[in-house]
């Protein structure tokens, strides 16, 4: 090969290294940035953040989250929505991978039917539930309290797990169970001690996208709770910026303490995210 096709060779490769750095840098801009100046503009003064909103805070002040959890209740909000998102996400997790188990190691007459009506929710926007779903908690008494957005908020679950945990015990080898049966390893045996250990992949991904779901959703938890001892923190955010979007730093800190769950919860489960998604583009 000639000294000017390798030049031209390096020259490609370069412009395609700046082209993907180049996408990558407008990603961060996009996703990433905006969450990094949501977490600084917490430990800043009002006049910083209006005099020169994309500066470096001059030091870590933690009074605005302390003034956020000690006067405006959102010790309370937090707990809820804590307690809240993770029993529907832990529920759903125990309910519906059961059924994604049954589904994708099984034969029986309407599978895959029962498998279509499980997934085509997914394509159903929530607020047209929104009706029935009242309905439905009123008359079982479940309104305004804790029970009643644990209940809709399991049902919110079943597609995206459904469709996740079947990809997920699909790829592992049938083998496994003949062999345990013969064993005389019984049903739940083989599939609490062997499937799901093997599934935690597709638990972690279902779980981590259930959990940020329920701790991010408004709609219902204003349409089914009135008073603030059930409030959660989405409900509880929209009522602090209205009454006192003059206190920026407040106002940021509590945006704060809103999304860093999240993002801690992603970090220490990315892992396992990142190969479910990987085998289930293989597998899938």
């Amino acid at each position: 090969m000639s000294y000017t096709a390798l030049s031209r060779d390096k020259l490609r490769g370069l412009g395609a290294n700046l082209f993907i750095y180049s996408i990558m840098g407008f990603v961060f801009i996009i996703s990433v940035f905006p969450v990094i100046w949501v977490i600084m503009s917490a430990f800043k003064e009002n006049s910083a953040i209006l005099g020169n909103p994309f500066s470096l805070p001059k030091g870590f002040d933690f009074n605005p989250f302390i003034q956020v959890f000690t006067q405006y209740n959102f010790g309370l909000y937090t707990m809820n929505s804590l307690v809240i998102a993770s029993a529907a996400t832990i529920v759903s997790l125990l309910i519906y991978s059961m059924g994604a188990y049954s589904i994708a190691k099984f034969e029986f007459p309407g599978k895959t039917m029962l498998y279509l009506l499980f997934t085509l929710t997914l394509l159903v926007p929530p607020h047209t539930k929104a009706q029935p779903i009242f309905t439905l908690v009123n008359r079982l008494g479940f309104s305004d309290t804790r029970f009643g957005l644990i209940f809709v908020y399991i049902s919110f679950g079943m597609a995206i797990t459904m469709f996740i945990m079947r990809i997920t015990f699909m790829a592992i080898p049938r083998s496994l169970n003949e062999a345990a049966f013969m064993e005389g390893a019984g049903f739940w045996q083989v599939f609490w001690s062997i499937n799901l250990p093997l599934a935690k992949t597709g638990l972690a991904t279902s779980g981590i996208m259930m959990f940020l779901a329920n701790w991010n959703e408004y709609f219902y938890a204003l349409l089914l709770t009135s008073s603030p001892k059930v409030r959660t923190l989405p409900l509880a955010l929209a009522f602090f910026t209205e009454a006192f979007s003059y206190d920026y730093t407040q106002m940021f800190a509590a945006l704060t303490i809103v999304i860093l769950p999240g993002i801690i919860m992603y970090i220490l489960t990315q892992e396992q995210v990142q190969a479910s998604v990987a085998s289930s583009g293989v597998k899938g």
